[in-house]
C-alpha cells in the first residue's frame, strides 16, 4: 500500500509520543501547534541523539514502514548510522512524510533547542515545540520562498501575543 502525500501529524506524534521518543517539534507544524492558520504536508521534528533515543527512533520507523523519499523510486530504508550521522532524513511513512532531524541548518541539536521550546498541550497530548520567536528566525535564516511566504502570520501571531501579554 502506498504511503499518503500528506502527513496525519496528530497519528505521527501520538505514534512519537507513545514510542518514547525525545524530540522537539519544528517547521509548519511547530506553527499550526502554536495556532497559526497554514497547512503543512510533512511533520519535521529535532531528536535528542541519545543511544535509548536513538533505538526508540528506529524502532519507531521500522513500525511506520518508513523509506527515504527517493526520486528514483527505490525503497531505501533509513539505519541507525542514519539517525547517527547527523543529518536530516526525508522520509515517507504509512503515516505520511516525516523529517526527522539531528539538528536544524545553523547546527542546533535537541540540547541546543531545549530552551528555546515550549510545551503544548494538545487534547491530553503533551508536546515540545520550537517556541514561535524561534521558529520565526530559523524561517527567516532558511530563506526559502515557502518559509518568506508563513512568516508574516508568525510575526503577527508573535505581535498579538506580546501585546496580550502586556
Amino acid at each position: 500500500m502506498p504511503h499518503p502525500a500528506s502527513a496525519d501529524l496528530d497519528a505521527l506524534l501520538l505514534a512519537l509520543a507513545a514510542a518514547g521518543v525525545e524530540h522537539i517539534v519544528v517547521g509548519g507544524a511547530a506553527a499550526v501547534l502554536h495556532g497559526a492558520p497554514i497547512t503543512t504536508q510533512d511533520l519535521d521534528v529535532v531528536y535528542r541523539r541519545t543511544a535509548e533515543n536513538l533505538d526508540r527512533l528506529q524502532t519507531l520507523l521500522v513500525d511506520l514502514d518508513a523509506l527515504a523519499r527517493d526520486s528514483a523510486g527505490r525503497q531505501l530504508r533509513p539505519s541507525r548510522s542514519h539517525l547517527e550521522g547527523g543529518g536530516v532524513l526525508l522520509l515517507t511513512t504509512r503515516l505520511g512524510p516525516f523529517d526527522p532531524m539531528a539538528k536544524l541548518n545553523d547546527g542546533r541539536g535537541f540540547d541546543d533547542l531545549l530552551a528555546h521550546s515550549e510545551v503544548i498541550e494538545d487534547e491530553g497530548l503533551v508536546l515540545r515545540v520550537l517556541d514561535l520567536a524561534t521558529l520565526i528566525e530559523v524561517k527567516t535564516a532558511a530563506n526559502r520562498a515557502k518559509d518568506r511566504l508563513v512568516l508574516p502570520v508568525l510575526i503577527a501571531l508573535l505581535a498579538e501575543r506580546r501585546a496580550a501579554a502586556e
